[in-house]
């Protein structure tokens, strides 16, 4: 049964071909200095740079430019952008790239007028910001994290081993997003087959939880259905209009809140794969999906009747003369099956870990409590070791 909740989304969306063409109508609401956000430059080599600057400038902004932030943005860098971002006084920032540029713009958006460590404060004791907080747009070129139509902010802390995320409230959400499918054409298939995988477990994060029969549950066998068609095909041939538009609208819709909405939600994937990447700095994407089995497995007893579910609605497992423990099992296979054909990472001694950081990652796994069993150390570090 529903509870009680709220549900606002402030994002405005651009979506399509001319999706670009939105900067035009929302760069006239804000301030002349705009501070540009991007990652290691390859905007600049597939034209996406250029076409931007153009409509900045015919837009008589100034522009003020913070490069170089990494695919798992650091408290390092992040104290780098508060630093450009107050030498601009800028009135906007405009994340060009994909999810970790975009969240890195949102953690340096609320740190700008924050007296307090921006770490400390925001990713240590999760306080929402009490000061003013500078506007953020994005320009996506990379789809996975749902980063463009919500709260959420990612940033690692190499010296605490320690990457943690921030769910912020409303006042955070980009206020708008461009998105035009043909700018992730370029991506190389490691980072877009990654990028598939964060919006599976998006939404497997939030099905998997509550026992009720929930109208978000339809909605995300619904989206899980179109991602694994779509991406079935977008494996095959990237530059597939269709394909690739579908995957970056189920993306956002994934994280977007909506489906949330009724949910306890999990999350303990993210977690984990958080762990993983705090010791090897690992594609975010790779890293759940070296995670997904062993955790899975290991809280499928406790969660039967849904994971069966999940077999027979999203994988057309046929339940007849079986048990419901051998449907879900064998929603299960076929998940593994999938998730190999597309090329996905399965373990993670692949993305660099090793059974040295084994006691470092279980204690830097955060512990949440919405799934169907609430782990303990002992159950972390049994999925982990699962997982080399």
């Amino acid at each position: 049964m529903l509870g009680n909740f709220t549900y606002s989304n402030p994002t405005k969306l651009y979506f399509g071909k001319d999706a670009l063409d939105g900067l035009n109508e929302e760069l006239p609401k804000y301030g002349k200095n705009v501070l540009l956000v991007y990652g290691g430059g390859s905007i600049k080599k597939n034209g996406i740079y250029d076409k931007v600057v153009a409509l900045l400038k015919a837009n008589g902004k100034e522009i003020y430019e913070d490069a170089g932030v990494m695919p798992n943005p650091t408290n390092k860098k992040l104290n780098e952008g508060i630093e450009r971002a107050r030498a601009a006084k800028a009135d906007l920032i405009l994340a060009v790239g994909g999810g970790s540029v975009c969240d890195y713009a949102k953690a340096v958006s609320v740190s700008v007028h924050c007296n307090d460590d921006a770490w400390e404060k925001y990713f240590i004791r999760f306080e929402e910001p009490t000061c003013d907080i500078i506007p953020v747009g994005c320009v996506l070129t990379m789809v996975g994290t749902g980063s463009e139509m919500n709260g959420g902010s990612v940033i690692t802390n190499h010296e605490q081993k320690l990457k943690i995320g921030h769910v912020f409230g409303d006042s955070v959400f980009p206020k708008f997003s461009i998105m035009n499918p043909e700018f992730t054409y370029t991506l190389p298939k490691y980072q877009m087959i990654s990028g598939i995988y964060d919006i599976m477990s998006h939404i497997l994060e939030q099905y998997f939880s509550g026992t009720d029969d929930n109208t978000s549950d339809y909605i995300m066998e619904g989206l899980l259905r179109s991602l694994i068609h779509s991406a079935n095909v977008a494996v095959e041939n990237p530059t597939d209009y269709e394909a690739r538009s579908n995957i970056m609208w189920t993306a956002t819709w994934a994280l977007n809140t909506l489906v949330a909405k009724g949910k306890a939600t999990d999350w303990m994937v993210h977690m984990l794969g958080q762990a993983v990447a705090a010791y090897t700095d690992a594609t975010h994407g790779m890293t759940l999906a070296a995670v997904t089995m062993p955790y899975y497995k290991h809280i499928l007893p406790y969660g039967t009747v849904k994971f069966a579910r999940y077999a027979v609605n999203v994988w057309n497992v046929s339940p007849e003369g079986k048990t419901e423990k051998q449907v879900a099992e064998e929603g299960l296979e076929a998940m593994e099956t999938w998730m190999r054909k597309i090329g996905l990472v399965m373990n993670i001694t692949e993305l660099g870990a090793t059974e040295e950081m084994l006691d470092g990652m279980v204690k830097s796994t955060l512990i949440m409590n919405g799934g169907y069993k609430v782990m303990d150390e002992k159950d972390i570090r049994a999925v982990l070791q699962a997982s080399f």
